[in-house]
This record gives structure tokens, sequence and C-alpha cells, in this order.
């Protein structure tokens, strides 16, 4: 099939940018997303232009990296997949593409469509972290956890970091990416002792990067390709009540 392509070209931070406008013929509907802007990419430098600069790595809807507003929606029109496992047939010949950046004022515009979103990491390395113990491993059924938490501990770490639920917020919050966080490590054992610091750290951190507050409107679930349920933002908000409760008894 043939499809027009508008794409956001931005040659650096300082650049203001713009809406381009290309054509691509002969796509197949089992190419994936990405597979299509590598025949974009194989065009451009064919005749002489700069490719179009965007993220990927796995290709396998796990590393979160190939983040994209496609058409308004974060990841595009497949519900619970990232960018690289759209694939094509979800369009019609003709149609007409608009693919852009995240647009958050905590994820400056590197290049195109690249934008930096070491935001994340920061909010990470602010506490999300367990004590480890020194000397040997301890055995593996030393430290008993419920199965419930296990599960629970899991689907939080299913979080890919990609930073959708960003782009979708109105607001532009990471509250269900700090939720994930902090439910992940608060749901084992060994995430206890820093658990009030942690949540405490980590909100901090979220705030200070430039992230908006939560509102509970819920469009980052919809937009999730690792399904997160809202229901960890409030996790986040007992931890940290719970935390400022802990310190002020102090």
């Amino acid at each position: 099939m043939n499809i027009t392509l508008r794409i956001w070209r931005q040659q650096n931070p300082d650049d203001k940018g713009r809406m381009v406008s290309y054509g691509v013929e002969d796509i197949s509907p089992d190419m994936s997303f990405l597979e299509m802007l590598d025949v974009l990419n194989e065009q451009l430098t064919l005749g002489g232009d700069d490719p179009v600069a965007f993220d990927s790595d796995c290709r396998e809807g796990i590393c979160g990296m190939c983040s994209l507003m496609i058409n308004g929606l974060a990841h595009g029109p497949e519900a619970l997949t990232a960018t690289c496992q759209l694939h094509m047939r979800h369009f019609a010949a003709g149609d007409t593409i608009d693919i852009e950046p995240w647009r958050s004022d905590a994820f400056p515009v590197i290049r195109d469509l690249i934008v930096d979103r070491s935001a994340l990491d920061r909010i990470v390395q602010a506490g999300g972290y367990i004590s480890a113990p020194t000397g040997s491993a301890p055995d593996a059924n030393a430290t008993p956890v419920a199965r419930r938490d296990a599960d629970r501990a899991f689907d939080a770490a299913a979080c890919i970091s990609c930073g959708a639920c960003v782009a979708a917020c109105p607001n532009g919050s990471a509250s269900l990416f700090l939720g994930a966080k902090i439910t992940h490590l608060g749901s084992l054992p060994q995430g206890q002792p820093e658990r009030d610091a942690r949540a405490g750290a980590m909100t901090a951190q979220h705030d200070a990067e430039g992230f908006g507050g939560c509102t509970q409107i819920g469009e980052c679930t919809a937009v999730c390709p690792a399904g997160i349920p809202l229901d960890m933002i409030s996790q986040l908000n007992h931890d940290v009540l719970s935390g400022l409760t802990h310190r002020d008894h102090q």
C-alpha cells in the first residue's frame, strides 16, 4: 500500500521544528511500523536527504525505546503494544499518518523523534533500590514471599519505562511509572527497610524533573504497553502518606 507520513523534524533541541510530509510506496501490511520507517529512511538516504532519527533497540516490545506518538496516540492505535510491535495492517492504503515525539517538558527533544528520557532514570536512582547484605548469597527460600505479593511485584516489574503514561497524561505526570517502581519493591520483604524513604525520595525527584501531578484521569493506563493498572498510583499515594506519618512520629 501507499501512504503519506507527516513526521516531526527537528535538528537539535534549539531548533523550532516542523512537520514534514513524505510519501512511501509498496508498504506491506505485514511490516512493523519501525520497518516502514526503515524503508522511508532508505528512500531519504538514497535521495541525499537526512534520515529521520528515531529510537529503537530490541524491537520485541520489552525495552521501551521505540516511543512515538502516532496519530495522537502513544504507541499508536493497537492497545497494549509498543510501537515496534505495531504492524502496518492497522492502517489502510492512502492513509496519512502523523508521527511525533513524546510531548513533555521533562522529555526534551534531542532530534526528530528522539527525546531525552533520562528523567525516568534519575527517579529510579533516587530510591529504586533495596538493602543488599554482604556475605554469601542467601538461600532462595530463606525469605518467604506470599503468592499475592509476588504476583503484585511481578505485575509492577513489567513496566518498561517507555514514558507513554507521561505522553498520554494531560498533566504530563509520570505517576503510573512511579507507582509501578514503588509497588515493585514495596510489595516484597526485601523492599521494606527503605519503603518510606523510597516513596518520598522518588516522588520528590519526580516533581523536581518537571512532571505534572496526577488527577486520576486514567489516560496513562489506556496506552501502557505493559498493562500497569491504575491502582498502583493508589499504592504510591499510600506509601508517600505512610512515610510522612512515620517521619512526623519519629
